[in-house]
Protein backbone atom coordinates (compact mmCIF):
# COMPACT_ATOMS: atom_id res chain seq x y z
CA UNK A 1 0.00 0.00 0.00
CA UNK A 2 1.85 2.70 -1.65
CA UNK A 3 1.35 6.31 1.63
CA UNK A 4 1.82 8.82 -0.60
CA UNK A 5 -1.38 7.29 -2.50
CA UNK A 6 -3.37 6.86 0.90
CA UNK A 7 -1.82 10.86 1.78
CA UNK A 8 -3.46 11.86 -1.84
CA UNK A 9 -6.75 10.43 -1.45
CA UNK A 10 -7.59 11.80 1.46
CA UNK A 11 -6.43 15.14 0.40
CA UNK A 12 -8.45 14.97 -2.23
CA UNK A 13 -11.52 13.63 -0.25
CA UNK A 14 -10.88 16.77 2.40
CA UNK A 15 -10.95 19.15 -0.07
CA UNK A 16 -14.33 18.18 -1.69
CA UNK A 17 -15.95 17.26 1.53
CA UNK A 18 -14.34 19.53 4.40
CA UNK A 19 -16.47 22.23 6.66
CA UNK A 20 -15.85 25.52 6.44
CA UNK A 21 -15.17 26.48 9.52
CA UNK A 22 -13.40 29.84 10.76
CA UNK A 23 -9.74 27.81 12.23
CA UNK A 24 -9.12 26.54 9.29
CA UNK A 25 -9.37 29.87 7.38
CA UNK A 26 -6.23 30.80 9.72
CA UNK A 27 -2.62 30.56 10.12
CA UNK A 28 -2.91 31.89 13.78
CA UNK A 29 -1.44 29.91 16.12
CA UNK A 30 -3.58 31.99 19.11
CA UNK A 31 -6.37 30.75 17.13
CA UNK A 32 -5.85 27.52 16.43
CA UNK A 33 -4.62 26.53 19.36
CA UNK A 34 -8.46 28.20 21.12
CA UNK A 35 -9.99 25.59 18.65
CA UNK A 36 -7.86 23.02 19.29
CA UNK A 37 -8.67 23.38 22.69
CA UNK A 38 -12.50 23.73 22.42
CA UNK A 39 -12.62 20.78 20.36
CA UNK A 40 -10.78 18.18 22.55
CA UNK A 41 -14.27 17.26 24.41
CA UNK A 42 -16.80 19.18 22.20
CA UNK A 43 -18.78 18.43 19.22
CA UNK A 44 -17.57 21.11 16.22
CA UNK A 45 -21.48 22.28 15.85
CA UNK A 46 -21.40 23.47 20.04
CA UNK A 47 -17.87 24.33 19.55
CA UNK A 48 -18.32 26.63 16.53
CA UNK A 49 -20.41 28.88 19.08
CA UNK A 50 -18.12 28.73 21.72
CA UNK A 51 -14.98 29.82 19.58
CA UNK A 52 -17.06 32.55 17.92
CA UNK A 53 -18.12 33.80 21.30
CA UNK A 54 -14.55 33.16 23.28
CA UNK A 55 -12.26 34.58 20.61
CA UNK A 56 -14.54 37.52 19.97
CA UNK A 57 -13.94 39.23 23.46
CA UNK A 58 -10.41 37.40 24.04
CA UNK A 59 -8.85 37.87 20.59
CA UNK A 60 -5.19 37.53 21.31
CA UNK A 61 -3.09 36.37 23.88
CA UNK A 62 -2.48 39.50 26.04
CA UNK A 63 -6.40 40.18 26.35
CA UNK A 64 -6.95 36.28 27.43
CA UNK A 65 -3.79 36.86 29.53
CA UNK A 66 -4.98 39.99 30.75
CA UNK A 67 -8.34 38.73 31.36
CA UNK A 68 -9.73 37.84 34.92
CA UNK A 69 -10.10 34.14 35.70
CA UNK A 70 -13.41 34.41 37.08
CA UNK A 71 -14.27 36.05 33.16
CA UNK A 72 -12.76 33.20 31.61
CA UNK A 73 -14.71 30.92 33.00
CA UNK A 74 -17.72 32.42 32.61
CA UNK A 75 -17.18 32.48 28.71
CA UNK A 76 -16.59 28.80 29.20
CA UNK A 77 -19.41 28.10 31.02
CA UNK A 78 -21.48 24.78 29.33
CA UNK A 79 -18.48 23.64 27.24
CA UNK A 80 -17.52 21.79 30.52
CA UNK A 81 -13.69 19.58 31.47
CA UNK A 82 -13.03 23.51 33.30
CA UNK A 83 -9.46 22.91 33.97
CA UNK A 84 -9.35 23.45 30.22
CA UNK A 85 -10.18 27.21 30.64
CA UNK A 86 -8.13 27.89 33.40
CA UNK A 87 -5.14 26.26 31.75
CA UNK A 88 -5.78 28.60 28.52
CA UNK A 89 -5.46 31.38 30.89
CA UNK A 90 -2.30 30.45 32.95
CA UNK A 91 -0.82 29.66 29.21
CA UNK A 92 -1.67 32.97 28.07
CA UNK A 93 -0.11 34.21 31.25
CA UNK A 94 2.92 31.88 30.32
CA UNK A 95 3.33 32.87 26.48
CA UNK A 96 3.35 36.67 28.00
CA UNK A 97 6.03 36.33 30.81
CA UNK A 98 8.43 33.50 29.17
CA UNK A 99 7.82 34.34 25.60
CA UNK A 100 7.15 38.13 25.58
CA UNK A 101 3.48 37.90 24.41
CA UNK A 102 4.53 35.77 20.81
CA UNK A 103 3.23 32.69 20.58
CA UNK A 104 5.50 30.14 20.68
CA UNK A 105 7.20 28.69 17.48
CA UNK A 106 8.95 25.05 18.07
CA UNK A 107 7.45 22.02 19.07
CA UNK A 108 9.24 22.19 22.58
CA UNK A 109 8.66 25.91 23.45
CA UNK A 110 4.35 25.04 22.21
CA UNK A 111 4.73 22.11 24.45
CA UNK A 112 6.12 23.82 27.64
CA UNK A 113 2.81 25.73 27.89
CA UNK A 114 0.12 24.81 30.22
CA UNK A 115 -2.12 21.97 29.36
CA UNK A 116 -0.93 20.74 26.01
CA UNK A 117 0.42 17.27 25.27
CA UNK A 118 1.41 15.41 21.78
CA UNK A 119 -1.96 15.99 19.90
CA UNK A 120 -2.24 19.47 20.77
CA UNK A 121 0.97 20.29 20.56
CA UNK A 122 1.22 18.84 16.71
CA UNK A 123 -2.42 20.45 15.27
CA UNK A 124 -0.49 23.55 16.42
CA UNK A 125 2.52 23.43 14.81
CA UNK A 126 1.16 21.77 11.91
CA UNK A 127 -1.86 24.06 10.87
CA UNK A 128 -0.09 27.00 11.79
CA UNK A 129 3.74 26.33 10.55
CA UNK A 130 3.43 23.84 8.58
CA UNK A 131 5.84 21.16 10.55
CA UNK A 132 5.93 17.65 10.04
CA UNK A 133 3.48 16.41 13.15
CA UNK A 134 1.08 13.78 12.83
CA UNK A 135 -2.09 14.40 14.88
CA UNK A 136 -3.51 11.75 16.45
CA UNK A 137 -6.96 11.73 18.07
CA UNK A 138 -9.78 9.60 18.00
CA UNK A 139 -10.74 10.00 14.56
CA UNK A 140 -7.17 9.19 13.63
CA UNK A 141 -7.21 6.28 15.62
CA UNK A 142 -10.70 4.76 14.17
CA UNK A 143 -9.35 5.23 10.10
CA UNK A 144 -5.81 3.99 11.18
CA UNK A 145 -7.32 0.84 13.10
CA UNK A 146 -9.69 0.21 10.25
CA UNK A 147 -7.83 0.71 7.21
CA UNK A 148 -4.46 -1.60 8.34
CA UNK A 149 -7.26 -3.82 10.46
CA UNK A 150 -5.26 -3.15 14.01
CA UNK A 151 -6.24 -4.91 16.68
CA UNK A 152 -4.11 -2.98 19.61
CA UNK A 153 -6.10 -0.86 21.81
CA UNK A 154 -6.14 2.29 22.04
CA UNK A 155 -6.09 3.44 25.33
CA UNK A 156 -3.09 1.27 26.09
CA UNK A 157 0.62 2.35 26.37
CA UNK A 158 1.90 0.23 23.12
CA UNK A 159 -0.81 0.82 20.89
CA UNK A 160 -0.74 4.48 21.17
CA UNK A 161 2.74 4.59 20.07
CA UNK A 162 2.43 2.70 17.11
CA UNK A 163 -0.26 4.55 15.72
CA UNK A 164 1.39 8.04 16.28
CA UNK A 165 4.64 6.13 14.41
CA UNK A 166 2.06 5.00 11.74
CA UNK A 167 0.67 8.17 11.38
CA UNK A 168 3.78 9.79 11.43
CA UNK A 169 4.77 7.51 8.64
CA UNK A 170 1.97 8.45 6.77
CA UNK A 171 2.12 12.20 6.99
CA UNK A 172 2.71 14.12 4.07
CA UNK A 173 5.28 16.08 4.65
CA UNK A 174 4.74 18.41 1.85
CA UNK A 175 1.31 19.24 3.03
CA UNK A 176 1.40 18.10 7.25
CA UNK A 177 -1.70 20.94 7.31
CA UNK A 178 -3.96 19.23 4.85
CA UNK A 179 -2.65 15.85 5.48
CA UNK A 180 -3.67 16.49 9.32
CA UNK A 181 -7.12 17.93 8.67
CA UNK A 182 -8.19 15.67 6.20
CA UNK A 183 -7.36 12.54 8.01
CA UNK A 184 -9.41 14.06 11.22
CA UNK A 185 -12.47 15.30 8.97
CA UNK A 186 -12.57 11.89 7.37
CA UNK A 187 -12.68 10.22 10.72
CA UNK A 188 -15.28 12.47 11.34
CA UNK A 189 -17.62 12.55 8.22
CA UNK A 190 -16.94 9.67 6.82
CA UNK A 191 -14.94 6.88 9.05
CA UNK A 192 -17.76 7.75 11.67
CA UNK A 193 -17.54 5.00 14.61
CA UNK A 194 -20.73 3.14 13.98
CA UNK A 195 -22.62 2.37 10.54
CA UNK A 196 -20.11 3.77 8.36
CA UNK A 197 -21.08 3.62 4.63
CA UNK A 198 -18.22 2.07 2.98
CA UNK A 199 -20.03 1.82 0.35
CA UNK A 200 -18.55 5.24 -1.27
CA UNK A 201 -15.55 5.17 0.81
CA UNK A 202 -12.77 6.43 -1.68
CA UNK A 203 -9.82 3.93 0.71
CA UNK A 204 -12.73 0.74 0.68
CA UNK A 205 -10.48 -0.89 -2.02
CA UNK A 206 -7.21 -0.45 0.64
CA UNK A 207 -9.19 -1.16 3.98
CA UNK A 208 -7.91 -4.53 5.66
CA UNK A 209 -10.53 -4.33 8.56
CA UNK A 210 -13.44 -4.02 5.75
CA UNK A 211 -11.79 -7.12 3.73
CA UNK A 212 -11.77 -9.01 7.32
CA UNK A 213 -15.37 -7.71 7.84
CA UNK A 214 -13.86 -6.32 11.27
CA UNK A 215 -15.11 -2.77 10.63
CA UNK A 216 -17.75 -2.37 13.22
CA UNK A 217 -15.22 -3.83 15.86
CA UNK A 218 -12.60 -1.23 15.23
CA UNK A 219 -10.27 0.13 17.19
CA UNK A 220 -10.11 -1.69 20.06
CA UNK A 221 -10.71 -0.38 23.74
CA UNK A 222 -9.29 -2.31 26.77
CA UNK A 223 -10.24 0.32 29.54
CA UNK A 224 -13.46 0.44 31.00
CA UNK A 225 -14.88 3.56 33.10
CA UNK A 226 -15.54 3.02 36.17
CA UNK A 227 -18.64 5.43 37.33
CA UNK A 228 -18.84 6.83 40.88
CA UNK A 229 -22.41 7.93 42.13
CA UNK A 230 -22.15 10.99 43.74
CA UNK A 231 -25.26 12.53 46.06
CA UNK A 232 -25.31 16.49 45.83
CA UNK A 233 -27.80 18.37 48.44
CA UNK A 234 -27.96 21.94 47.11
CA UNK A 235 -29.03 24.70 49.61
CA UNK A 236 -30.29 28.04 47.34
CA UNK A 237 -29.92 29.92 50.37
CA UNK A 238 -31.61 33.83 49.44
CA UNK A 239 -32.91 36.31 51.72
CA UNK A 240 -32.70 40.78 52.38
CA UNK A 241 -32.02 40.91 48.54
CA UNK A 242 -28.88 38.59 48.29
CA UNK A 243 -28.04 35.01 47.72
CA UNK A 244 -25.19 32.77 48.46
CA UNK A 245 -22.70 31.32 46.60
CA UNK A 246 -19.36 28.93 46.65
CA UNK A 247 -16.69 28.47 44.78
CA UNK A 248 -14.94 25.46 44.30
CA UNK A 249 -11.70 25.43 45.19
CA UNK A 250 -10.66 21.70 46.28
CA UNK A 251 -9.18 19.89 43.57
CA UNK A 252 -12.39 18.33 42.23
CA UNK A 253 -15.00 18.53 39.28
CA UNK A 254 -15.60 21.92 38.59
CA UNK A 255 -12.64 24.05 40.38
CA UNK A 256 -13.17 27.57 40.29
CA UNK A 257 -16.70 27.37 39.43
CA UNK A 258 -19.49 28.73 41.69
CA UNK A 259 -22.23 27.23 43.53
CA UNK A 260 -25.04 27.14 46.07
CA UNK A 261 -23.83 25.69 49.59
CA UNK A 262 -23.80 21.96 49.13
CA UNK A 263 -24.20 19.16 51.61
CA UNK A 264 -22.85 15.96 49.68
CA UNK A 265 -24.31 13.00 50.92
CA UNK A 266 -22.68 9.44 50.88
CA UNK A 267 -26.10 8.17 49.18
CA UNK A 268 -29.73 9.91 48.97
CA UNK A 269 -31.14 11.50 52.06
CA UNK A 270 -34.53 13.06 52.45
CA UNK A 271 -35.15 16.45 53.68
CA UNK A 272 -35.79 15.15 57.08
CA UNK A 273 -32.61 13.40 57.25
CA UNK A 274 -30.86 16.33 55.39
CA UNK A 275 -31.84 19.15 58.00
CA UNK A 276 -31.08 17.16 60.89
CA UNK A 277 -27.25 16.65 60.12
CA UNK A 278 -25.11 18.83 62.38
CA UNK A 279 -23.39 20.62 59.93
CA UNK A 280 -26.80 22.19 58.14
CA UNK A 281 -27.89 23.37 61.89
CA UNK A 282 -24.72 24.68 62.27
CA UNK A 283 -24.96 26.05 59.37
CA UNK A 284 -28.49 27.89 59.74
CA UNK A 285 -27.83 28.13 63.98
CA UNK A 286 -29.27 31.30 65.42
CA UNK A 287 -31.23 32.46 62.47
CA UNK A 288 -34.89 32.91 63.54
CA UNK A 289 -37.01 32.84 60.30
CA UNK A 290 -35.80 29.80 57.94
CA UNK A 291 -38.74 28.64 55.26
CA UNK A 292 -38.28 26.03 53.10
CA UNK A 293 -40.25 27.54 49.73
CA UNK A 294 -39.37 24.70 47.11
CA UNK A 295 -37.19 21.21 46.86
CA UNK A 296 -36.37 20.02 43.70
CA UNK A 297 -35.24 16.37 42.42
CA UNK A 298 -32.67 17.30 38.72
CA UNK A 299 -32.35 14.73 36.29
CA UNK A 300 -28.92 12.77 37.05
CA UNK A 301 -26.35 14.44 35.69
CA UNK A 302 -23.73 12.23 33.84
CA UNK A 303 -20.00 13.06 33.87
CA UNK A 304 -17.57 10.80 32.58
CA UNK A 305 -16.60 9.21 35.59
CA UNK A 306 -19.48 10.20 38.03
CA UNK A 307 -22.68 10.03 37.99
CA UNK A 308 -24.67 13.11 40.15
CA UNK A 309 -27.74 13.05 41.52
CA UNK A 310 -29.21 16.49 42.60
CA UNK A 311 -31.39 17.71 45.00
CA UNK A 312 -31.96 21.67 45.38
CA UNK A 313 -33.33 23.02 48.25
CA UNK A 314 -34.76 27.03 47.73
CA UNK A 315 -34.30 28.37 51.34
CA UNK A 316 -35.62 32.02 52.34
CA UNK A 317 -34.47 33.60 55.55
CA UNK A 318 -34.26 36.85 57.01
CA UNK A 319 -30.78 37.20 58.35
CA UNK A 320 -27.51 35.14 57.59
CA UNK A 321 -26.04 33.06 60.41
CA UNK A 322 -22.05 33.29 61.40
CA UNK A 323 -21.55 30.35 59.97
CA UNK A 324 -22.81 31.83 56.46
CA UNK A 325 -19.60 34.26 56.67
CA UNK A 326 -17.83 31.42 54.97
CA UNK A 327 -20.11 32.19 51.45
CA UNK A 328 -20.24 35.06 49.02
CA UNK A 329 -23.22 37.49 49.49
CA UNK A 330 -24.33 38.27 46.09
CA UNK A 331 -27.55 40.21 45.06
CA UNK A 332 -29.95 38.27 43.73
CA UNK A 333 -30.01 39.84 40.09
CA UNK A 334 -26.43 39.53 40.00
CA UNK A 335 -26.01 35.60 40.18
CA UNK A 336 -26.04 34.91 36.61
CA UNK A 337 -22.55 36.73 35.93
CA UNK A 338 -20.87 33.89 37.70
CA UNK A 339 -19.44 31.22 36.19
CA UNK A 340 -21.55 28.30 37.15
CA UNK A 341 -21.49 24.60 36.00
CA UNK A 342 -24.10 22.94 33.62
CA UNK A 343 -25.90 21.91 36.59
CA UNK A 344 -26.56 24.78 38.19
CA UNK A 345 -27.34 26.37 35.36
CA UNK A 346 -30.09 24.23 34.00
CA UNK A 347 -31.30 24.85 37.94
CA UNK A 348 -31.73 28.97 37.47
CA UNK A 349 -33.47 28.33 34.20
CA UNK A 350 -35.98 25.67 35.69
CA UNK A 351 -36.57 28.03 38.95
CA UNK A 352 -36.68 30.87 36.40
CA UNK A 353 -39.54 29.48 34.78
CA UNK A 354 -38.29 28.91 31.65
CA UNK A 355 -38.26 24.97 31.60
CA UNK A 356 -41.50 24.69 34.29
Amino acid sequence: MEDREISDILIRWYEENKRDLPWRRTSDPYLIWISEIILQQTRVVQGLEYFNRFTERFPNVAALAMADEDEVMKYWQGLGYYSRARNLHAAARQIMNDFDGVFPRTREEVLSLRGIGDYTVAAICSFAYRLPYATVDGNVFRVLARLFDIDLSIDGGEGKKYFTALAQSLLDERRPDLFNQAMMEFGALQCVPKSPDCECCPLNGKCLGLAARRVERLPVKSGKTVVKPRYFNYLYIHGQGMTLLSKRMENDIWRNLYEFPLIETECAVTWGELSGMAVFQELFDGIEKVEITREYVAKKHVLSHRVIYPVFYEIRVDSFSESMGKYLKVPDNRVGEYAVSRLIQSYLEVRDGLLF
